[in-house]
């Protein structure tokens, strides 16, 4: 049986450890395919002009990857985790129906 000390103790290194798995996948994730499920279902496209503009009637001009709050890569990077998509990499210059203006 667990003692609470042995809890106390085991929380936050379980802690830091799913933390650490989360921001891991970062620069050796692999690229977001378009033709994914979950992309095609959100519509997502690697270059924010080509997103159909029909289908989505959300999209905007000047709406892309870079400047959405789901994603998670720095300034000026090409590619970057996106919180919608775990665990792969979405272009900066992307766009997908879950985006929204980052504060």
């Amino acid at each position: 049986m667990t003692s609470r000390r042995d809890f106390i103790r085991i929380v936050p290194l379980a802690g830091a450890a799913l933390l650490a798995s989360r921001t891991s996948f970062g620069a050796d994730a692999p690229k977001l395919d378009p033709k994914d499920p979950q992309a095609a279902a959100l519509g997502y496209v690697a270059d924010a002009t080509k997103a159909d503009k029909a289908k989505f009637a959300n999209y905007a001009a000047g709406h892309d990857c870079a400047n959405c709050h789901q994603f998670q890569g720095k300034a000026g990077d090409a590619f970057g985790p996106c919180l919608i998509f775990g665990g792969k990499q979405v272009s900066s210059h992307g766009w997908c129906s879950a985006w929204v203006k980052k504060a």
